[in-house]
């Protein structure tokens, strides 16, 4: 079973969809399996990271724009070559072990949606693996 969310994201951020793949796996029935996650994006990625603290959300895109900077010398005519590099360095997808019918993710860990070329309506795709 494939679900499909649309997110309105913002300019530059991180987006939790835990609350989404959690809802998956749980229309899903499956008790125990796998949970992937899929951004088909590619000025967007998917990570996993602590969900506590908004500051580290903060500081994850801030050593990306340090990482990976917008550069004169980019050709790339809609001139967003830098959330092209983001979004390839994050990747398009997490996978997550279900057990229990719950995902399993640490105490501060959280899925997320990074969006590096915003505000766009993005489209989220999560497939449950029993």
């Amino acid at each position: 079973m494939i679900t499909e969310y649309e997110i309105n994201t913002p300019r530059e951020g991180l987006v939790d969809v835990t609350d989404m793949a959690a809802r998956a796996v749980r229309s899903s029935g499956v008790a125990e399996g796998l949970c992937l996650v899929y951004c088909p994006h590619t000025t967007a990625g998917i990570t996993i990271n602590e969900n506590a603290d908004p500051d580290v959300a903060r500081d994850f895109l801030i050593g990306l724009g340090k990482a990976f900077p917008d550069r004169a010398e980019f050709r790339h005519a809609e001139g967003n070559s830098a959330a092209h590099l983001k979004a390839s360095a994050v990747g398009s997808s997490a996978t997550v072990i279900v057990s229990g019918g719950l995902l399993v993710l640490g105490t501060w860990q959280g899925i997320y949606l990074c969006e590096f070329d915003g505000p766009r309506r993005r489209r989220l795709f999560v497939k449950v693996l029993g």
